[in-house]
């Protein structure tokens, strides 16, 4: 799992500009976001985990994975429905799990293209699948594509973060929120991903 080539440079710069990611930053030397998986997965992933505790999704995950060793589109796809139902999947997460493995096998999704396309174009080609919305979308470009200056403005740790860091704690609203992360461009996941760390130390990965 190889860190963005990217990061050193985002970090001297949004500590530079930022005193705050510079001190969150001080205190994470040797982490970075990281990826893993392939895209099919990490959006399964994502689906499996909504709603639900890290906990639970991991058992769900372990299930699903255990009864679908190779967890590919196709295979997704043809699968009975009652038997990922058995793996702890909702009836809906189901149809979502489905609809992303139709999606995949009939080439309306082909991460192929994906490289060229923008963040918003990306966002509004994954929000075609069902289950999939802006957040998870918006967490794919952060942790799948590395993408370097995506801002998930409706993340709620995201949210928490800097209100505790820049209004002493009192919520800040939309319009505030995105004011004030215009100074982390061209970084914005970079100093969202040190947000996440001043909250939680230990990173997720997708």
């Amino acid at each position: 799992m190889k860190a963005p080539d990217y990061w050193k440079k985002a970090t001297r710069e949004l500590s530079a500009c930022d005193p705050v990611i510079g001190k969150i930053a001080a205190g994470c030397k040797g982490l970075t976001l990281r990826s893993r998986g392939d895209a099919f997965n990490t959006l399964a992933r994502s689906i499996v985990g909504q709603q639900i505790s890290v906990k639970a999704a991991d058992s769900v995950w372990l299930k699903l994975t255990t009864a679908l060793p190779v967890l590919e589109p196709a295979l997704v796809d043809r699968h009975d429905a009652d038997a990922l139902r058995a793996c702890g999947l909702s009836r809906s997460k189901v149809v979502y799990l489905k609809d992303l493995a139709f999606h995949f096998s009939n080439g309306k999704l082909n991460p192929a293209l994906w490289p060229q396309m923008s963040d918003d174009e990306l966002v509004e080609e994954l929000t075609q699948v069902r289950g999939i919305g802006r957040w998870t979308a918006e967490m794919f470009l952060i942790f799948y594509m590395m993408r370097p200056d995506v801002f998930p403005l409706g993340d709620l740790g995201l949210q928490k973060a800097m209100s505790l860091h820049y209004n002493r704690g009192r919520p800040l609203g939309v319009r505030k929120l995105a004011a004030l992360s215009k100074q982390w461009q061209p970084w914005r996941s970079v100093a969202t991903w040190y947000m996440w760390r001043s909250l939680d130390p230990i990173p997720v990965e997708y």
